[in-house]
């Protein structure tokens, strides 16, 4: 099946289970005051299916919010596993397509600090540093992951089992005393939606390299997921509002 131009979405030819994700993407925002007034937010670009919806809903609702926010975005090229010009160039077309500046930076994914080490943790601190550098400088208090609600499941999933911990990653989590905030506008979106969308456009979509893409302990506990929804099919819903989440990121009066 040929898949239909995202420019179409741009232009307003939005169906109505897109819709439905944009508006999901705006009640996160909302529930959790994730962005005020005027900020401006640094979304974490991977090429991946999730972080290029994400970009997707943050520029769309846009265009009938009654407040402005600007949009920047960031994307880290690891030298040992590059994505390659041709994806590169294609990625650069659907910011620029959407309005928002994207800045590409090569980095090492296996730095010497590491000391031969690499593992998942290591890997996402790394990418972790270089993000709030880039927000850091330039004066960017609040960064967008890609995050869903199917990794709020898993994580809870993960650390209930293998660290004897109820608790999963955050909404709105801060740093350095409210310096840097990440937030995660998809916390209520399934993958299964960022997955159709990506299948149904011409999104251009990057596999990111990851050496433990299938081994990992998330990967893995997947399908437990999964089949555990077959019994339950708002499971992912209920591990979800099984937590309670702080807001320190208020909302600022206008």
């Amino acid at each position: 099946m040929e898949k239909k131009d995202y420019r179409t979405l741009i232009d307003g030819d939005i169906p109505p289970y897109v819709m439905r994700f944009i508006k999901l993407v705006g009640k996160g925002i909302n529930d959790y005051s994730m962005i005020n007034e005027n900020n401006t937010i640094l979304i974490a670009a991977s090429g991946g299916k999730d972080s290029l919806a994400l970009t997707l809903a943050l520029a769309l609702r846009k265009k009938w919010l009654p407040i402005s926010y600007n949009l920047k975005a960031l994307m880290i090229d690891w030298k040992e596993h590059p994505v390659g010009d041709d994806n590169l160039k294609k990625i650069e077309k659907y910011y620029s397509d959407l309005g928002v500046e994207l800045v590409i930076k090569r980095e090492n994914q296996f730095p010497e600090s590491f000391k031969g080490d690499f593992n998942c943790y290591l890997c996402a601190r790394n990418r972790r540093r270089i993000l709030f550098e880039k927000a850091n400088e330039s004066g960017i208090k609040q960064i967008a992951m890609g995050h869903h609600l199917d990794d709020f499941a898993e994580t809870t999933l993960m650390n209930l089992a293998f660290r004897a911990n109820f608790s999963t990653m955050q909404p709105v989590q801060e740093f350095f005393n409210g310096k840097i905030y990440i937030i995660r506008p998809m916390v209520y979106v399934h993958e299964s939606t960022t997955r159709h969308i990506a299948e149904e456009y011409d999104i251009p979509t990057i596999k990111p390299v990851c050496p433990y893409d299938q081994t990992n302990v998330r990967a893995r506990l997947k399908p437990i997921i999964s089949e555990l929804c077959h019994i339950d099919k708002l499971t992912r819903e209920h591990m979800l509002n099984a937590h309670t989440f702080s807001h320190p990121l208020k909302r600022e009066e206008n």
